[in-house]
Formats: structure tokens, C-alpha cells, sequence
């Protein structure tokens, strides 16, 4: 857990943000965050979209940010699908046949790197790149595995498990099909997308960011990610996460920084003092006794939560949820 006397957005050129709970939830955009980016742009601060969901073209993805109150461009947009098609590109001779089990997100990325995308392993494709598309069929997964167990190399553009579905639900995501390709070759996939190197490499290179910051709510993708890529992070509490799974994180999901929305881009972070069992924030003091972590004084309540994460995180093992709760209880962040 970091300080930083200057709002983030001064100190940091790029923002990575993620989009979905970050950004917008579906087609609805998250409270705050439109006028939050709209002032971090004036600040200075550059701007890129990154995102696991390989089936929207950058250009589909820049028209959903507009609708939400985010003018974007497809310059602006950095997908998953784009970093499977340029480590594909950097191993495979230009002009290349790749399979394509996914949508048209994966196709454009091919053809701009300068690949072939088809449909058929009787194409002889030298690989197979796999990303969600809610209309795969069990035709062309079956040609996918196909091809694998020929000898292509299997790609895949994100491994997350489960994606929203609305009203707080969830439903398989990339990660759960493409364990039909592993299953059936027994060939394990090069994941390309959060919180694997590739997309953050991507972002890095489109952007030329000197002093990026992740920005995000997941902390297995977009948290860990970012440790992946050796960038600061901040968590906004927007989406998946709460703040009890956040102080319960281990080492490689804890965020340099937290906010309760993307206002966090727009302020100083106050520094947590402090070592072995006492830790402050600002007007907030979280000390251990014993096996519970006590939380004293007042303010801000998301200082009180910093203090209370840096002495959460002290050691490398996750805190108990019991050691934390009644603390947390008396920040009323709900």
C-alpha cells in the first residue's frame, strides 16, 4: 500500500482501466466514472481501455465507452484478442493460417497482424486461437481440437472462468470452453489475456506508457496482472470485489492503491505508517491484539480501510476474514 501526495492521475501517464465494473456494468454506466476520466484527460493523464473479451472489435468497444458518456476511438481500446494475434504474429511466418475459435474480435486482430484466419483444420492452420463468442458452435470447437491434435500451437485469448450476466449472475467464460480443446488434446493453451503478460505487454507497446497504472476491480485479473507486468494498481470497489475479499487477498492480488470509484484517479493517497502490529492512515489507527486487528480514530473511511488493508497485508499469509470483520464493520462502507 502506497502513498502518493499528488492525484494519480499527475503521477501517473496511463491509466489501463478495465472496463466492466470499472467502467460500465452491461450498458450502464458506473456512477462517477464518465466525469472521473472526463478530468483525469484534462489533468493530463492518457487513457487506454483494456479488456479480456475478445469477441468485440476495438471499434465496437469505442462505441459502447461513447454510450456511457466515455468518448473513445478504436485507438483507444487495447484487446486481448490484439496481444494473441501479435505473439501469434512474432512466431508464425506472415500469411499464416489460424484457426479461429471465437468471434470477429479475433478475426480483425489476425488480419491486422497480417494472419489468415480460418474456419477448417483441413486448412492445415499452424494454430488454433480460442476467445469467447456467445454463438460458438460445437462444429468449430471440434475443428479447433482437431487442428491441436494435428500439431497446431493452441492459444487462448483470456482464461477467465465465468463472465456477468446480468443482475449479479454469471456465466461460463472463455476459461470454461476452452477446457473442451484441452480436454479432448490434452494440450494445454498459451493464455494471452489478464493477468498473463501478453495484454499487458500489448497495452505497454500501443500506449508507450513511461508510468502506467492499472486500474481495476478484479484482483485475479486486473490486480495480479498488473504485479505480472510490474505496475502500480489501483482497485476500485465497483465491481467483483468487496472490501472484506480485498483485505483477505493474498500477496499477488494486493493493490498498490484502493478507491471507492474512479474519483480515486483525482486525489492525493494519503502514505500508511507504520510496521510489525500498528499501522495509520491519516486520522485511522489499525493495530493488532492478538488475532484481530482493532480500528481506531476517524475521517475519511477509505483512509480507515488503507490503514486497515496495510495491516491486513503485513505478512505474506491472507488474513482471516474473523480478524478483520468487526473493523470493517465499523467503517460502514456499504
Amino acid at each position: 500500500m502506497k502513498g502518493c501526495d499528488r492525484p494519480l492521475c499527475e503521477e501517473y501517464d496511463v491509466a489501463l482501466l478495465d472496463l466492466d465494473g470499472v467502467v460500465y456494468i452491461g450498458h450502464r454506466p458506473v456512477p462517477a466514472a464518465a466525469d472521473s476520466l472526463a478530468k483525469a484527460r484534462a489533468a493530463g493523464q492518457r487513457l487506454a481501455f483494456v479488456t479480456n473479451n475478445a469477441s468485440r472489435t476495438p471499434s465496437a468497444v469505442a462505441a459502447l465507452l461513447t454510450e456511457v458518456g466515455v468518448p473513445a476511438e478504436a485507438a483507444d481500446v487495447v484487446t486481448s484478442a490484439q496481444a494473441a494475434a501479435r505473439l501469434l504474429a512474432e512466431r508464425l511466418p506472415q500469411g499464416s493460417a489460424v484457426l479461429v475459435v471465437g468471434g470477429m474480435g479475433l478475426r480483425h486482430a489476425l488480419y491486422a497482424q497480417g494472419l489468415r484466419p480460418v474456419s477448417s483444420a483441413s486448412e492445415r492452420p499452424a494454430a488454433v486461437v480460442q476467445g469467447y463468442d456467445p454463438r460458438l458452435s460445437y462444429d468449430l470447437i471440434a475443428e479447433g481440437a482437431r487442428a491441436v491434435r494435428d500439431g497446431a500451437l493452441f492459444v487462448a485469448s483470456n482464461g477467465d472462468l465465468t463472465i456477468p450476466a446480468g443482475a449479479g449472475g454469471q456465466q461460463p467464460g472463455n476459461g470454461a470452453l476452452m477446457q473442451v480443446i484441452r480436454a479432448a488434446t490434452g494440450v494445454d493453451p498459451i493464455v494471452t489475456g489478464k493477468p498473463e503478460r501478453p495484454l499487458h505487454r500489448e497495452s505497454i507497446l500501443r500506449t508507450r506508457a513511461r508510468r502506467p497504472l492499472v486500474v481495476g476491480d478484479r484482483l485475479d485479473t486486473d490486480i495480479e496482472g498488473a504485479r505480472n507486468g510490474g505496475a502500480d494498481s489501483l482497485l476500485v470497489l465497483t465491481g467483483v470485489t468487496d472490501p472484506l475479499t480485498a483485505l483477505t487477498a493474498p500477496p499477488r492480488h494486493r493493490p498498490t492503491f484502493l478507491a471507492p470509484d474512479l474519483t480515486g484517479l483525482l486525489v492525493p493517497h494519503p502514505p500508511v505508517r507504520g510496521s510489525g502490529g500498528r499501522f495509520e492512515c491519516a486520522g485511522w489507527t489499525a493495530r493488532w491484539t492478538d488475532d484481530v486487528i482493532e480500528l481506531t480514530g476517524g475521517g475519511d473511511p477509505y483512509d480507515g480501510l488503507r490503514a486497515l488493508a496495510a495491516a491486513a497485508w503485513r505478512d505474506e499469509r491472507p488474513a482471516a476474514p474473523k480478524s478483520v470483520a468487526a473493523a470493517l464493520d465499523r467503517l460502514s462502507l456499504a
